[in-house]
């Protein structure tokens, strides 16, 4: 969905470049859809697992019997029970420095917060952003052709977001991971020659369509596997009482990352040029397939509990007469 609404941001904001004062239209229709969520949120109900947990059983039973019918509901009512007993049998309170004092919560978390790391600092929010000015950087100049070729690039977003959600479940997140990753790092090689060479005097035509074709091979290879996967792996790999601390915690690193990239990238580019701005993209992408090769364990087909315990393992060590769960994984898959 966020795919798909950012492709219709490009579809409304191509319609209106022929409109006078085209760029306040661009961010006044943005408001539309804000002020919808906003009166729709009126309406949204809480969780009911926050519900039960504070013993505000009937209005959570209530919210889950507009989800299920029996006896799925009967089921998801004596999960909640079971949450609730084990919410009341550890006094323990979680804080953010557990996070790091704790070397499997530590460990996890640096796998979950390196992967929103990379998310970004890979380059997609300025793919994203800035994907008309790159364009007309490639040698179209045109405001017009810029935002219709931007349009295809955010098109193919979309659509390589749906098969990245076939291909989960059937590869593993380490090998999507790995080969999205792979595929970006040629993309940025094709994108950072073409861009350098152009910024060097030989500003031909054929060179800048090779620049547009790095640019949609880079997000043909980006959106099924780096796109969703540190959102996903991130709702896989911490313990229960640690998801919610952890899992906001590496979405703030993700943010943190985007705003870093999007505010600097134009004056990088104006410093060192196009062509050079993707190199350093290029490198981080390969240092990024590194890192998910020795940091990121496979969670395809494993319960949180087994998670939890690969954890334990890259920690604290294993019984060397007993395969490990991470290995178990990887010989699944």
């Amino acid at each position: 969905m966020v795919t798909a609404g950012q492709f219709l941001s490009y579809v409304i904001n191509f319609g209106l470049t022929r409109v006078p004062g085209t760029w306040r239209w661009m961010l006044g229709v943005a408001s539309l859809p804000a002020v919808l969520q906003f009166v729709l949120m009126a309406f949204l109900p809480e969780s009911p697992r926050w519900l039960y947990m504070k013993n505000r059983k009937e209005e959570a039973v209530g919210v889950l019997s507009k989800i299920y019918s029996s006896p799925r509901l009967e089921d998801e009512i004596a999960i909640l029970e079971e949450l609730l007993e084990q919410e009341r049998k550890s006094e323990a309170k979680v804080k953010y420095s557990d996070v790091f004092r704790k070397k499997e919560i530590r460990s996890a978390f640096i796998c979950g917060g390196g992967l929103q790391a990379i998310q970004q600092l890979s380059g997609i929010s300025i793919i994203m952003y800035y994907s008309p000015i790159i364009i007309q950087m490639a040698g179209f100049r045109s405001n017009e052709s810029a935002l219709f070729l931007s349009l295809i690039v955010s098109g193919m977003n979309a659509a390589a977001t749906i098969l990245g959600i076939y291909l989960i479940d059937i590869v593993g997140r380490k090998v999507l991971a790995l080969s999205s990753l792979s595929g970006m790092t040629v993309s940025l090689v094709v994108l950072s020659t073409t861009c350098y060479l152009m910024g060097h005097g030989n500003a031909s035509q054929t060179l800048g369509w090779i620049a547009i074709l790095g640019l949609v091979l880079y997000i043909l290879f980006y959106a099924p596997g780096m796109g969703p996967m540190p959102w996903i792996v991130n709702s896989e790999i911490y313990p229960q009482e640690y998801r919610g601390l952890c899992g906001g915690m590496s979405a703030t690193v993700n943010w943190i990352c985007s705003v870093i990239m999007s505010t600097s990238f134009l004056s990088v580019v104006d410093a060192i040029g196009l062509g050079q701005s993707f190199m350093i993209l290029l490198g981080v992408s390969a240092i990024s397939i590194v890192f998910v090769i020795f940091l990121m364990p496979e969670t395809k087909g494993l319960t949180f509990e087994e998670v939890a315990n690969v954890w334990n393992e890259r920690a604290h060590g294993k019984d060397k007469n007993v395969q490990s769960l991470a290995e178990n994984a990887a010989l699944s898959s």
